[in-house]
């Protein structure tokens, strides 16, 4: 088991045409030498759930080689419990690493699969078939030991690949890449299921990387969010919802994300077009003593409180179109050129066009600042 570490961790190299398409890089960088990796310092304890978030092309699978070993970072330190390993090849930091697509062999049946890195390693045959049945158990894989790798369903040879990974006793920590990528969403969520049982179980330390919000939030008991190979966020899936530090994290967590708007500080409170939201003293003199007076206002859509009747001191909003969830539904409002989103009950009798009354509570609301969260 591992508590592993990153410590100023740098990494780049030069983009190719490839690469700059797949990550949004603009054409001019093609040829130049450009960070994928910068001053990233993170930590896994032992024993943990992690996730990795951030979306496509922002450095997660880079962080995850250079974790393994597959990378050597530019610069930087990699520790697992404390000792420096960032010069060991992936075989001497007994990591087992999952990849977006199977990796299994087709000319094995399951038992083969498992039974090959104990193998290669000279376990007994007594142990190795005590340890295959044992994992086999846990991943539900028992009654297909004898089946071809071929008869075998994406989610299954999945288990098959983790499978290799956690029958190795030493194996110090489990690293999987978009796992759940070529599986049918149907399935995907006892894959997920499976993949968190057998961390609780072992109690190894496990790094899921993930562009998937909802994965990360349901499978880890620790998030970090990463943006274009920087650090935005780390915390518990809890605390990343209620209390983002950026407007980043506040529009990618969430679905829909959290409603964001640019305002500044007046006499009456934060303005944005037409839109005045009343603010306490306290929030007033900290916002204008300290960062100037412009600002972005965040609130989550659950939070909007509206009403079809007019209310005194309420914002008028227009419908402009309704999205309907089963016990909720929600509404996309418009008011000149501020445009939000807000979760109402399924019996709310309200249909497009309609003209509603929307209030902001404070205790709900966040203020940023230069992209910080200020309030």
């Amino acid at each position: 088991m591992a508590r592993i570490a990153l410590k100023s961790i740098y990494h780049s190299y030069t983009f190719s045409q490839k690469d700059a398409e797949k990550m949004s890089i603009p054409d001019e960088c093609v040829g130049t030498e450009g960070f994928v990796v910068e001053d990233l310092d993170l930590l896994w304890e032992d024993g943990t759930a992690n996730a990795l978030l951030g979306p496509s092309g922002c450095g997660k699978t880079t962080i995850l080689n250079i974790i393994s070993g597959l990378l050597r970072p530019t610069n930087g330190t990699v520790l697992f419990n404390d000792k420096n390993v960032t010069g060991y090849m992936p075989k001497e930091r007994h990591v087992a690493q999952v990849f977006q697509f199977p990796v299994v062999y087709d000319t094995m049946n399951v038992y083969g699969n498992l039974e090959f890195p104990l193998e290669n390693r000279g376990v007994s045959k007594k142990d190795i078939r005590r340890r295959i049945e044992t994992i086999a158990e846990m991943l539900d894989l028992d009654d297909k030991l004898k089946a071809p790798i071929g008869s075998l369903t994406p989610a299954e040879k999945q288990k098959v690949s983790l499978g290799r990974g956690i029958v190795r006793e030493d194996t110090a920590a489990i690293l999987l890449d978009e796992p759940l990528t070529v599986i049918d969403p149907k399935e995907k969520w006892g894959l997920r299921r499976k993949l968190r049982e057998v961390q609780k179980e072992l109690r190894i330390t496990m790094i899921y990387v993930t562009h998937d919000q909802h994965e990360a939030l349901t499978f880890a008991d620790h998030v970090t969010v990463v943006k274009e190979g920087q650090l935005v966020q780390t915390g518990s899936p809890e605390q990343l919802y209620a209390d983002p530090n950026s407007p980043f994290i506040g529009y990618f967590i969430g679905t829909p994300g959290m409603n964001l708007f640019d305002c500044v500080l007046t006499d009456a409170g934060l303005q944005s077009g037409n839109i005045v939201i009343p603010i306490s003293e306290a929030i007033r003199s900290k916002l204008a003593l300290t960062h100037g007076s412009s600002f972005q206002f965040g609130i989550r859509p659950e939070f909007v409180q509206i009403s079809a009747p007019r209310k005194e001191k309420w914002h008028p909003f227009t419908v402009t179109a309704i999205e309907s969830l089963g016990p909720y539904k929600i509404l996309t409002l418009n008011s000149n050129d501020v445009e939000i989103k807000s979760r109402a009950p399924e019996d709310m009798n309200v249909s497009e066009e309609d003209h509603v009354w929307v209030n902001f509570p404070e205790d709900k609301s966040r203020i940023f600042h230069k992209d910080v969260r200020l309030v």
